[in-house]
C-alpha cells in the first residue's frame, strides 16, 4: 500500500483540528491525552488491516503487529515504517516515557514501552484506539 493513498489535507490550526476531531480526538491526538484502559474499540480486535492516524490517515501499523497485551490499550510490535511514527521523550506525570507521534501530522498516538514481546523485537506500541483508523483488508 502506498503511504500517500487517501491522505486528507491537513488542518493549519488548533482551532481546525478542533472542528474536524471529535471531543475526545481532539484531548487524546492534540494535547495528549490517554483515553481510559479496556475502554477503546481496538484493544481486543483481531481483523485484518491497516492501522492509520485518525487525525491524518498516515499509515501507521500493519494487523499482523498487534498482539494482545493486557494493558488496556491496543499493542503493536512495530510501526509499518520507521518514518510513519516520530519518537520524542516525554516527561510528564513524573515518568521518563518515550511518545509516539504520527509523523505526517505530529499528533499524539500514545508510548512506546521496552516490555513487548522479547522474539518480536521487545517493543510494545501503547497506542490510543481513539487515534486510530483501522482499514479492514
Amino acid at each position: 500500500m502506498n503511504q500517500n493513498d487517501d491522505l486528507q489535507t491537513l488542518p493549519t490550526t488548533e482551532a481546525e483540528w478542533q472542528q474536524k476531531l471529535t471531543p475526545e480526538q481532539f484531548r487524546v491526538l492534540r494535547q495528549a491525552g490517554t483515553e481510559r484502559a479496556f475502554t477503546g474499540k481496538y484493544v481486543n480486535t483481531d481483523i485484518n488491516g491497516v492501522y492509520r492516524c485518525a487525525a491524518c490517515g498516515n499509515v501507521l501499523f500493519e494487523s499482523t503487529s498487534k498482539y494482545h497485551s493486557g494493558c488496556g490499550w491496543p499493542s503493536f510490535t512495530e510501526a509499518v515504517r520507521p518514518e510513519a511514527v516520530e519518537l520524542l521523550e516525554d516527561r510528564s506525570h513524573g515518568m521518563v516515557r518515550t511518545e509516539v507521534r504520527c509523523a505526517r501530522c505530529h499528533s499524539h498516538l500514545g508510548h512506546v514501552f521496552e516490555d513487548g514481546p522479547r522474539d518480536r523485537g521487545g517493543l510494545r506500541y501503547c497506542m490510543n484506539s481513539v487515534a486510530l483508523d483501522l482499514q479492514p483488508e
